[in-house]
């Protein structure tokens, strides 16, 4: 009985140490449980989680817009080689104004605002501002029509305008603190005309804005000039949200490699090129390429217009106004060739080689005739063409949202030269921000769909006989008939 009564007492013993065993080893499970909740992830480690960068940043032409193949803008470009650098996909959240990309930060909703934001208060109380990566001059612009002036003392007594809330108000209040107590100006509101068109008209003597935004503008308001550049520049970062410390050094550190490697400069360069005006060649060098380059091409244009039922010489003029009849042409935003395909359009005409001539041609009038039958079926030639032309160069969406203008301003979307007024407007945040694609660079479909019919004329009076004849010489210089020439949007 006692030998039982022992046996079990060892028994118990045994189980009861693997009792305390086990129980050591749920407490310790359970500190390393509560320790792992008690060290929340960073940033970094929850956009990793996530796979994705969740971008914030304004529908403008210095940040983010779409493109006729795809989104564009510098801060686009400057975000997206950043979250290819993190090997995670990048979300892109296109909003009004600063203070929706401060609330977006503040709610958790985006990762990163980027939009040449210069940091103050109001971003420093919902994130984290990263170093520097750019120093933006601010410029003095005047109407062309006015003595140039030189200096900050020459703003005195005159109507000077500038955006409210914007980092040139807060530039011009440091100016008139440190240097010219004297300067004043006017604060225009978001829902007021922008500063640079009050200057175009005549309106104000000066305005006050980013360099870089005015080589957009400066499309938009031709009687605008550049009459100095102000001493001090602005410098722009970005806004990681609040307490992503991490993702803000690891931006810093982008910056730094992008600028070493000449990663940086690459982008700056190609949203310079996103804001230049097209180059039009001279009367005398499209005679030069008729005579020179055309002849080897003039049967490629001919096969594709019995491919596709169009007018050679329309594929033609827009091969000439797309690359110049160049095979090698290429854009930053990865257009190739003669019609000056990009990699989707490629795809979806069946071009494998956007090198081959005769696939790049046959492409962009495939492409081409593919635009023209989405425009609506009853709008009436030629005004369908030369809405399908401006779609070629802005895309499709932009097109609508610029006919959607024209009913605003009870004009005739089914016309082109009503469309025409209303594309430039694209470009201005009173009109884009009222319309589904937002910002484009509206100005060019307008010039571009005029020159192409400008090239079109010359080669319809030149006539398919004389255009045919390898070693035609054209002694007189080109001129377009007036009865078919449009004006320019200059």
């Amino acid at each position: 009985m006692n030998s039982k009564i022992a046996a079990a007492g060892r028994f118990a013993g045994r189980r009861g140490t693997r009792r305390r065993h086990a129980l050591g080893l749920a407490i310790v499970a359970t500190t390393l449980v509560l320790g792992s909740c008690g060290k929340p992830q960073s940033v970094l480690q929850q956009m990793r989680a996530r796979g994705e960068l969740r971008l914030v940043t304004l529908n403008a032409p210095t940040c983010y817009y779409l493109g006729p193949h795809g989104p564009q803008g510098f801060e686009y470009r400057l975000a997206a080689a950043f979250a290819q650098q993190l090997k995670l996909r990048l979300v892109v959240r296109a909003v009004a104004n600063e203070g929706a990309m401060r609330a977006a930060l503040a709610e958790g909703s985006a990762d990163l605002a980027a939009a040449q934001i210069s940091s103050d208060a109001r971003w420093q109380a919902v994130g984290v501002p990263t170093a520097s990566y750019a120093e933006i001059p601010q410029l003095v612009v005047e109407s062309r029509g006015k003595a140039l002036a030189r200096d900050i003392a020459s703003l005195r007594d005159t109507h000077v305008v500038v955006r409210a809330g914007s980092p040139q108000l807060v530039l011009l209040q440091s100016i008139r603190g440190r240097i010219t107590p004297e300067l004043s100006w006017t604060a225009l509101l978001a829902d007021q005309s922008d500063p640079l068109d009050l200057v175009n008209r005549g309106d104000a003597d000066y305005a006050v804005v980013d360099a870089n935004e005015f080589e957009f503008a400066r499309h938009l308001y031709p009687e605008a000039r550049v009459a100095f550049a102000l001493p001090d520049t602005r410098s722009v970062q970005w806004v990681a949200r609040s307490g992503a410390t991490d993702l803000a050094a690891a931006a810093d550190r982008f910056f730094a490699g992008a600028r070493e490697s000449g990663e940086l400069a690459d982008i700056e360069r190609d949203a310079d090129i996103e804001s230049r005006t097209f180059d039009y060649q001279d009367a005398h060098q499209f005679q030069a390429d008729i005579v020179h380059r055309l002849p080897e091409l003039q049967s490629l244009f001919e096969e594709a217009a019995q491919d596709t039922g169009l007018d050679w010489r329309l594929l033609a003029a827009v091969g000439y106004q797309e690359s110049k009849w160049q095979s090698e042409a290429a854009s930053a935003d990865g257009a190739r060739g003669i019609m000056m395909l990009t990699t989707d359009a490629a795809s979806a005409v069946g071009v494998n080689d956007r090198a081959n001539r005769r696939e790049n041609i046959l492409g962009g009038a495939r492409y081409l005739a593919q635009v023209i039958a989405a425009i609506p079926r009853h709008i009436a030639e030629p005004d369908r063409t030369w809405l399908a032309l401006a779609a070629y160069n802005v895309g499709y969406g932009h097109l609508e949202d610029a006919r959607v203008l024209a009913q605003m301003h009870g004009k005739n979307p089914d016309s082109w030269d009503d469309v025409r007024e209303q594309l430039p407007l694209l470009a201005q945040a009173q009109w884009y921000t009222r319309v589904k694609r937002g910002y484009a660079r509206g100005w060019e479909p307008a010039k571009l769909v005029e020159q192409v019919r400008q090239y079109l004329a010359v080669l319809e009076w030149l006539g398919a006989d004389r255009l045919a004849r390898s070693d035609a010489s054209i002694d007189a210089p080109l001129f377009v008939p007036s009865d078919v020439t449009a004006a320019r949007y200059e």
